[in-house]
């Protein structure tokens, strides 16, 4: 029988044999950690390194094709062809009666509407809006909107549209750049107003000239113009003429400026004053 002594001795041997075994579980279990954030660091950087160069458009010629999209506030593209001439399935007669009463809100310029009675249907008529951008050449045509054509010219004579601003451009949905109200809210007018001179047949695209409205038969002195896409329009806007190729250039500048509201609708960021409306019959 072993004596104190002895049982000392094998115990502090068994002692030592487990703590070696502890520090050697210990060692291996740091050894693998080691391994294994070695292993994850690999395999992210490879995952990093794969997302970062490896084409998803398709191929070389898909992704040459492909172009980053344009900011909200800036249309994507605009069309360069020119909107097919608007003109009425049934031509109207030689003369027309026209009437402008007293429209639901006062004028925001002073001004006085143009008198009622019989107005020609026929010919054109050129005009021009010294803006800020320069020349904006129209030509309004009394065959598609004889009434709308009579009081862009008397409101141009009266000095109306002077020193006033474009107050709306969109860029997305529809393209358009909208004036004629003095007090750029898009809720000013002249104090009077017109019925619609619209057909189911009219559509609108790069050039067109409208009127802009609140409703049926609530024109009054605020008009757009189409300088890209405006195939989402229903034909409620009253067509009164065109706008020249190199104009729509000078508007396509100020589209691809973006609005100040961050939005595909809003204030243009590079202004469009108007400072004088002429017409030449």
């Amino acid at each position: 029988m072993p004596n104190n002594v002895q049982r000392r001795e094998q115990a502090k041997r068994k002692l030592e044999r487990q703590i070696a075994r502890r520090a050697e579980r210990a060692k291996r279990r740091r050894i693998t950690a080691v391994i294994a954030t070695a292993v994850a660091v690999v395999l992210v950087a490879g995952g990093i390194y794969f997302l970062a160069t490896y084409d998803f458009s398709g191929g070389d010629d898909a992704a040459a094709s492909t172009t980053p999209s344009a900011p909200d506030d800036k249309p994507s593209s605009i069309p360069t062809a020119l909107h097919p001439a608007v003109k009425r399935p049934t031509p109207l007669a030689a003369k027309v009666n026209c009437e402008y009463p007293a429209g639901q809100e006062q004028a925001s310029k002073q001004v006085n509407a143009p008198a009622a009675g019989e107005v020609s249907a026929e010919g054109t008529v050129g005009a021009t809006l010294a803006t800020s951008i320069g020349d904006l050449k129209l030509t309004l045509d009394r065959a598609l909107a004889p009434c709308a054509v009579n009081s862009f010219i008397s409101l141009a004579e009266q000095g109306f549209y002077n020193d006033t601003t474009c107050h709306r451009l969109t860029t997305s949905g529809i393209q358009v750049l909208q004036c004629g109200d003095p007090s750029a809210t898009g809720r000013g007018g002249p104090g009077y107003s017109f019925k619609d001179e619209v057909f189911p047949e009219l559509s609108y695209g790069r050039g067109v000239l409208a009127m802009a409205n609140s409703g049926p038969d609530t024109n009054g002195s605020q008009f757009f113009i189409v300088y890209g896409d405006g195939s989402n329009l229903e034909a409620k806007y009253t067509v009164f003429g065109t706008v020249d190729e190199e104009s729509l250039k000078k508007v396509d500048e100020v589209a691809m400026q973006g609005t100040d509201s961050g939005s595909g609708d809003g204030k243009p960021k590079t202004p469009v004053d108007i400072k004088t409306a002429t017409v030449v019959k």
